[in-house]
């Protein structure tokens, strides 16, 4: 199991974490974890219209945690909600059902596939995504309620 999901592109991803940290004025933030290995990911986001312009996230995660945080790191910012959530969509499927991995500019999740053979690593694989995807839903909430004031 080792070889096969922890190799050396996930080690390095997993090392070199791009925007930890937090933003000081998010425009929503949320918490991801895993009850079953203890990791967790807090993410921040700003976003204007439709479209993510700043980011920030808290990793105390596995490597495999790690990894898929650094990756979302390098990608996340331009992203769309839509592309995000049909981003989280395809890696749980990737991952759960055999689903191919993420092409584009999210091509990189492809080093997570051998994680799909390991459930027990699903969730912490998948914390990112998760909280990114509530993240965007917390925005679009506060935006909704603003308007019908």
């Amino acid at each position: 199991m080792i070889d096969d999901i922890y190799n050396r592109r996930i080690l390095e991803l997993a090392a070199d974490i791009p925007r930890l940290g937090r933003l000081a004025k998010p425009d929503a933030s949320a918490t991801a974890h895993s009850k079953l290995c203890g990791s967790t990911v807090t993410v921040d986001l700003a976003m204007k219209g439709d479209a993510v312009t700043d980011f920030a996230h808290d990793v105390k995660a596995c490597a495999l945690g790690q990894a898929s945080s650094s990756i979302m790191a390098r990608h996340v910012v331009g992203a769309t909600a839509g592309e995000l959530r049909a981003l989280r969509d395809t890696v749980r499927r990737m991952l759960k059902e055999n689903g191919p991995p993420p092409d584009g500019r999210w091509a990189d999740i492809a080093v997570l596939e051998p994680v799909r053979d390991y459930k027990a690593r699903h969730a912490s694989t998948l914390l990112t995504f998760d909280a990114v995807v509530d993240a965007i839903g917390r925005i679009e909430a506060a935006r909704t309620a603003a308007a019908a004031e």
